[in-house]
């Protein structure tokens, strides 16, 4: 790989999408479609598996149900313009999701899901 390539001047397109170990996937749909607006895509086993696929905008998060004991947690950073989060912030208190400003190095509005996961949107300026 060239340093050019390495740094992302390449013609390709990065896609990257988080999987996020949920104890209820079932559970976790509600959480994504109902109250946070996301879209589900696709789910494995004609809605009977342990993974699918939820998506708003160019957001795309894969929950998914292990068996096993998993103590990770993630957050997932969400930057969207001072317009996007005005609405989007609008969009969650008319759906009674609770957001909670916080500091990461900046002002962060955030918002947990049922496992706890956090979902970071930073404030612009």
């Amino acid at each position: 790989m060239t340093q050019q390539t390495a740094r992302g001047d390449s013609a390709h397109r990065c896609y990257s999408r988080p999987v996020l170990f949920v104890s209820d996937l079932t559970r976790a749909l509600d959480s994504y479609v109902d109250p946070l607006g996301f879209t589900e895509d696709w789910h494995e086993g004609d809605g009977k598996g342990t993974v699918c696929q939820v998506s708003r905008s160019d957001c795309e998060i894969n929950p998914l149900s292990d068996r096993r004991d998993r103590p990770d947690k993630a957050r997932l950073f969400i930057e969207l313009t001072a317009d996007g989060l005005r609405a989007s912030r609008r969009e969650l208190a008319d759906r009674s999701v609770q957001q909670t400003a916080t500091w990461w190095g900046y002002d962060t509005v955030q918002v947990n899901d049922p496992d706890g996961y956090e979902f970071f949107f930073p404030v612009p300026k």
